[in-house]
């Protein structure tokens, strides 16, 4: 049985082990992810057992526009609603912000988000830049 919390409870190897098992390249860099999720706003996680399985990250700005950074499910435990519920559950927790926004990364991953209500910006373009 999964179970789901919004404590960040979570440690920085359960954090690289997550995403290390999706290819993420943050992965690689476990200390600043680990910090980086702790001072987001938000991070919605999904567990199985003491296993860390799932993740979602929100950014927002206490009032009108939540950012949500990122979802993702190990492999080991996709196709079975993860990833939908930490959406749902980050849509009943921003429900009164004006605009939640979300950027695929890939644009494959788009029918994934339509599927709870978001949009294509009609006039929008993604724009980063990278410090590598």
């Amino acid at each position: 049985m999964i179970q789901y919390t919004e404590e960040k409870k979570f440690t920085q190897k359960q954090v690289e082990e997550l995403f290390l098992s999706v290819g993420w390249v943050s992965g690689q860099h476990p200390e600043r992810l680990y910090q980086a999720l702790m001072h987001s706003s938000t991070v919605f996680t999904a567990w199985s057992n003491d296993q860390l399985v799932g993740l979602l990250r929100v950014l927002d700005d206490g009032g009108m526009m939540a950012y949500v950074h990122y979802v993702l499910v190990n492999p080991e435990y996709q196709g079975q609603g993860i990833a939908g519920h930490l959406v749902n559950l980050m849509k009943e927790k921003y429900a009164d912000y004006f605009y939640i926004e979300v950027m695929p990364e890939e644009s494959k991953n788009a029918s994934f988000y339509e599927k709870f209500g978001f949009k294509v910006m009609n006039d929008g373009v993604p724009m980063q830049i990278v410090n590598k």
